[in-house]
């Protein structure tokens, strides 16, 4: 016995029976589970589903069958692998919102996009829907292989004739093993005009065939943004495609805002995506949404976003877009089964093997419609010879003792096979009649030419792929619908500005090199000579150096003494209120050992055609295109080349074709042409702008506007404007003329800008404190006089900065 025994043992390493053992099962997983086939797009549950349904009568003119009836079928012959695993595919090819044209008809509560379970299989009734009816076509016409089931006791279809493309209309998603697929919905109409495409020009581009599938079409809708992910899907078969909800801002009563979501991106649960945003306005990382409810209804979805009357409802749907399910990613991988090897396809591959399958389909129906033609011919010709001889036949039947001695001497008198001979006993006496016979010589040359035409398609590949194209355009005319899925140009890609509302801001940086952001509605106008708010709150040494108006979405260029400029988002800048004094500019941008800002610019755009024009204290000037300062580094971007001794300190955008007028401390101003500047580099050092005194030197640039006016102002809060046209032009690098009379009362000139009426004014001192001025109510002073107060000082400050805002 023990002998027996150890004859049958047999020694195996384990490494090589665990791997040999793996294999096997993750190919049963790849073919026989996860993985459709791209001849029907059909997983074999889902194919065994179908094909059941089918078997035991549940047609679309049929009444609805109980679920749970249709679960035992697929379980006890088809799927032995559980019935929730049956139940939970079939469910989801009844789901509207999961196949975009579901394969069966479902009476009952088969689950919500909110993610509701269905009910159970006891109380949910099926049948085909009248799509799953084109997938089974001619299946008892011999059009696609059977093998034996899982006991061997049934057959079960190894593909369906699938007359319709179902892997690329419906999709499909899985994970096998080491490998996944999730292939996309799409339109049916837009499908077939590809295949069709295709028939008739084999050597179509995956570009051409785009012309009629323009992308994916999710049964939710919503918005695939740009094209660039769709055309790596169909030429790849990989790809990544950005789908977002539709949404439209609608004006409720008194003014306020709200969202409305109409459409959601494909397989986004909707209750949990409510859920979502609750919790980002409980957690206050969404501020601005005052009430959150959903209103779908039969009519479709509704959800409804009320937002706060001060708030900007387009940025608030990109923060919504960024942090929620609004916007996915959906990853294209578009595996199937080709012959029973996972293969990637391009979407030309993936048709092309559609076609190839549709057209063994068409053969191999032709074939049998072929032989039963024939067989038919073949019996009516025995009926033909009967009707010819009917009383030597009736004679010889009523002499034959037995029906086998009948049917063997028709066979040897008038040499039928034993088909029409058994076609002759079995006729009726009524087909003798002269109205019979005239039925059975049209049904045989009826025949005659049915058989020929089947000879023709099985000899001709041109009339096999026609009726494939009159049978798919049928199809289309028949199922067809519009696209639910919008298409846009826009990439989708939102940068940090789409999630931050467009606001106007004051700017502040101090000697000490702090800086800050507020909104510039926190200061109101007053009238001159006021003793303005305080503006930020600073050390006892330090002081406010710089000051600028800007929107939250421009650029800031901070240009420093040694020549370098950097860039920061004006959004980028902490906001921080009038009392605090900000945050250190180092923490922004790598300043160099050193290292003081002395001018700060804002712009937009960085467009060819535009300027930056600099001037150093020591009264140089240069001009250089402002798209050289695209690309400027954390570790900054030189912009000019200094002597020793001297500092960048001021710098203007310009056109190229303007006027511009220099300032300085002692209260000269000199007007000259911008063409006297040639465009430089950024490492020339420029052109002397203005001969200085000794002890005098530059402290503003500015650009000559028609109808404007010249406003000085000092460091003691006197200021005047006087019109531009009281300063003739010169050629650069003259002694200027006076702008105003400097004396001990008014002090040195900190500014001087180039204003219009229309415009306000912020000043700001060393102290912190600002005012913000309407230039109308400065008056108007020659210039040679010291102008007026515009600001009472506190004993010890002094005006350091001021700006011109534009709304």
């Amino acid at each position: 016995m023990a002998d027996q025994v150890a004859d049958r043992i047999v020694p195996v390493r384990i490494e090589e029976e665990m791997k040999h053992s793996y294999l096997d099962y993750a190919m049963s997983v790849i073919i026989g589970r996860a993985l459709p086939d791209v001849r029907d797009g059909l997983k074999p549950v889902q194919r065994r589903i179908l094909y059941a349904m089918n078997e035991v009568g549940m047609g679309p003119d049929k009444p609805y069958k109980k679920s749970a009836r249709l679960v035992g079928e697929v379980l006890g012959k088809y799927h032995p692998h559980g019935d929730v695993a049956i139940y939970d595919a079939m469910v989801r090819l009844a789901q509207d919102f999961v196949c975009r044209y579901p394969l069966v008809d479902g009476h009952g509560n088969f689950g919500s996009v909110d993610g509701d379970a269905p009910a159970a299989m006891r109380y949910t009734e099926v049948r085909l829907a009248p799509l799953a009816v084109e997938m089974l076509r001619d299946i008892d016409k011999e059009t696609v292989d059977f093998i034996p089931n899982f006991d061997e006791h049934f057959k079960e279809p190894v593909v369906l004739p699938a007359r319709v493309p179902n892997l690329l209309i419906n999709g499909s998603s899985g994970i096998a093993v080491g490998m996944a697929t999730n292939i996309p919905p799409h339109n049916l109409g837009e499908v077939v005009d590809a295949l069709v495409m295709l028939i008739d020009n084999p050597a179509a581009s995956v570009a051409d065939l785009m012309l009629a599938v323009k992308g994916p079409d999710f049964p939710t809708g919503g918005l695939i943004l740009g094209r660039e992910g769709i055309r790596a899907a169909y030429s790849t078969g990989r790809g990544t495609i950005k789908v977002r909800a539709a949404a439209r801002i609608e004006t409720v009563k008194g003014g306020k805002q709200q969202i409305v979501v109409t459409q959601l991106p494909y397989m986004v649960n909707k209750a949990r995506l409510v859920e979502t945003i609750a919790d980002l306005v409980r957690e206050k990382r969404i501020e601005g949404i005052t009430d959150l409810r959903d209103e779908s209804g039969r009519e479709g979805i509704r959800v409804v976003i009320e937002l706060r009357r001060d708030v900007n409802a387009d940025v608030l749907l990109n923060q919504l877009y960024h942090h929620t399910q609004l916007q996915v990613s959906f990853g294209v991988i578009m595996l199937a089964l080709v012959k029973g090897e996972p293969r990637i396809l391009s979407l030309k591959e993936m048709l092309t093997e559609y076609l190839d399958h549709q057209k063994e389909v068409v053969v191999r129906r032709t074939r049998f419609d072929l032989a039963r033609a024939e067989e038919r011919a073949h019996v009516l010709e025995g009926l033909r010879i009967a009707l010819d001889h009917i009383d030597a036949i009736i004679a010889l039947i009523r002499a034959s003792r037995t029906v086998a001695e009948a049917r063997s001497g028709l066979m040897e008198k008038f040499g039928l096979s034993e088909k029409q001979a058994q076609a002759i006993l079995d006729m009726r006496l009524q087909r003798l009649t002269g109205l019979e016979r005239e039925k059975i010589e049209e049904e045989y040359r009826e025949l005659l030419t049915a058989i020929e035409r089947l000879r023709a398609i099985l000899g001709s590949e041109a009339m096999v792929y026609q009726i494939i194209r009159s049978e798919l355009l049928e199809i289309k005319n028949t199922y067809g619908d519009e696209r639910r899925t919008r298409i846009t140009s826009d990439v989708g890609t939102l940068a940090p500005e789409d999630l931050i509302p467009e606001e106007r801001v004051v700017v502040t940086l101090t000697a000490e090199g702090y800086v800050k952001r507020q909104p510039l509605a926190a200061y109101r106008s007053q009238r001159r000579g006021g003793r303005g708010i305080l503006g930020t709150g600073t050390k006892e040494e330090d002081v406010v150096e710089h000051l600028i108006t800007l929107s939250t979405h421009d650029y800031v260029l901070f240009f420093t003494n040694s020549g370098r400029a950097y860039r920061v988002k004006g959004h980028e800048i902490p906001e921080a209120s009038r009392q605090a004094k900000g945050t250190p500019l180092v923490n922004l941008i790598s300043l160099g050992a050193g290292e003081k800002v002395t001018a700060v610019l804002s712009v937009r755009e960085f467009s060819d055609g535009q300027y930056l024009v600099m001037a150093t204290r020591r009264g140089y000037v240069k001009k250089t295109p402002l798209a050289d300062f695209d690309s400027v580094r954390r570790a900054g971007l030189v912009t000019i080349t200094l002597e020793e001794g001297d500092e960048l300190i001021y710098v203007r955008r310009t056109d190229g074709e303007r006027e511009l007028l220099l300032g300085t401390r002692g209260g000269k101003a000199i007007r000259f042409a911008e063409a006297e500047i040639r465009s430089m580099g950024r490492a020339a050092r420029g052109v002397r702008g203005i001969n200085l005194a000794p002890d005098d030197a530059v402290v503003s640039l500015d650009v000559v506007q028609k109808g404007a006016d010249l406003l000085v102002v000092t460091a003691k809060g006197f200021g005047k404007r006087t019109p531009l046209g009281q300063f003739t032009r010169h050629s650069r690098g003259g002694k200027g003329m006076k702008a105003i009379r400097i004396s001990e009362r008014n002090g040195p000139v900190v500014d001087m800008k180039v204003v219009r009426p229309s415009d306000d004014l912020m000043l700001i001192t060393a102290a912190g404190v600002l005012i913000r001025l309407e230039v109308d109510g400065i008056p108007e002073k020659g210039r040679d006089t010291q102008g007026v107060t515009l600001m009472r000082l506190e004993e010890g400050d002094s005006v350091m900065a001021l700006a011109r805002v534009t709304e």
